[in-house]
């Protein structure tokens, strides 16, 4: 699924709020701007004219209150009821009083004298007029220049950032198995992109064919390592056979030889795993539906000759069955190596390898790790210091990798001189129905 999260959405979303963040503080500003000239100017020319009036009755008692378009006066003489206002002036007090009426609205001004109470009534249809015409009128031209300016921003700013969308686009589109490096080459950006723009481009290139180079030696590798270790290791395995059958050997020569099978197996066993570990995404080894149970006897046979002399019981507890789709040889080394240490770190009593619904378990009463150990336990060639035994001290990091690479969950608990416990669960792994 294609993200939506890119640049050029971001780019989008910030002009966006920007213009709403312009937009909102003009038409705040504007709006602030006719509440003003509503409320303060008016009601100032309104006590400025009440004013006059009233100087004008000192010099003329008979002055009559004004009547203009815009603004009309009344006057209750002191001394005389309210019969004299028209009804809809009869109650208001001193101050500023709006007035409602059909087809406008008005504002009263009542201000007192020794003379009397004068009311003016200012129409305001005028004022509202002029607001819009000199304040929205303004604010909507304002808001065009301001639409039009961002938009061609914008188109812009696209055309600059274009390029490193482009080549986001084609690294996007690579295939990480396959990829054609030729498309990061700075020649086939854009003609417009920038110097920063093909700096990117070439080191995007640089890295990519460093990076095959490594695929390739990696490739190469696995598939020389895979071949030139065997041989020798087969060869090693042969010799040691007919050395067991040669006639006349001593009884130290016998431990020798299971010895150095043993180590072969080791051997076998750890280039296997390597192998497995040293691809990247793809392990080489097919994914199958085979059962757990199946392969775990066959490592349980070939356990049965690191245990030696040693009174060890190894025992095999299939409490159900599970069928899993990886690979199968995978599953093998992982529980191989686990196996191989229980037996090397347990000198009496017993290992059990249980299969339950919940995974498989490994629990040993061998020597057991402190805490301290335990959080050693993925580190590459720690051994317990307790220990006698002739391990690599790299099988459980072996471990913890492979339950890494297939999403396997691996737990460790132990306690010194009662034993280990490893369980591993597989999330994926189905229950096979009796």
């Amino acid at each position: 699924m294609r993200r939506t999260d890119g640049i050029r959405r971001k780019m989008w979303v910030m002009f966006v709020l920007q213009l709403a963040a312009i937009s909102f503080a003009t038409i705040l500003g504007v709006y602030g701007a006719a509440t003003v000239l509503e409320d303060v100017l008016i009601k100032q020319a309104l006590t400025e004219e009440a004013a006059h009036y009233w100087h004008r009755v000192q010099a003329n008692p008979q002055a009559l209150p004004p009547n203009t378009a815009n603004l009309r006066g009344f006057l209750q003489p002191s001394g005389q009821g309210v019969d004299a206002l028209p009804p809809y002036l009869r109650g208001f007090e001193l101050g500023y009083h709006p007035l409602q009426r059909p087809g406008g609205h008005d504002l009263v001004y009542v201000s007192d004298w020794p003379n009397g109470r004068l009311f003016l009534v200012f129409k305001q249809e005028q004022v509202d007029r002029l607001a819009f015409f000199f304040g929205f009128v303004p604010l909507t031209v304002v808001l065009l220049i301001i639409y039009i300016t961002l938009y061609f921003t914008y188109r812009a700013s696209r055309r600059a950032l274009s390029p490193v969308i482009a080549l986001a686009g084609v690294v996007r589109e690579l295939d990480p198995l396959h990829p054609e490096l030729s498309r990061l080459a700075p020649e086939h950006l854009p003609s417009d992109a920038d110097g920063d723009v093909l700096v990117l481009a070439g080191a995007l290139h640089r890295f990519a064919s460093r990076n095959e180079q490594f695929i390739e030696r990696e490739r190469n590798f696995t598939r020389d390592a895979s071949h030139e270790l065997r041989s020798p290791l087969t060869v090693i395995k042969v010799a040691a056979d007919v050395l067991e059958e040669e006639p006349g050997i001593s009884d130290f020569g016998q431990r020798s030889v299971q010895r150095i099978r043993r180590a072969v197996r080791d051997m076998e066993s750890l280039i296997q795993a390597f192998l497995i570990l040293a691809r990247e995404g793809d392990v080489g080894l097919p994914d199958e539906d085979f059962e757990l149970n199946q392969v775990l006897r066959e490592e349980m046979d070939k356990a049965q000759d690191l245990i030696g002399g040693k009174p060890v019981a190894l025992e095999l507890a299939e409490r159900a069955r599970l069928m899993l789709h990886a690979p199968s040889r995978a599953f093998a080394v992982l529980m191989s190596n686990l196996i191989r240490n229980a037996c090397l770190y347990t000198e009496q009593g017993s290992i059990r390898v249980i299969v339950d619904t919940a995974g498989i378990r490994v629990t040993d009463t061998g020597i057991g790790m402190s805490a301290e150990e335990l959080a050693q336990l993925s580190t590459p060639f720690f051994r317990a210091q307790r220990s006698g035994s002739d391990g690599h001290g790299i099988g459980l990091n072996i471990v913890r990798r492979l339950a890494e690479r297939f999403g396997w969950v691996i737990e460790f608990s132990s306690e010194i001189n009662v034993g280990t416990t490893v369980s591993v669960r597989f999330p994926k792994a189905s229950v096979v129905a009796e």
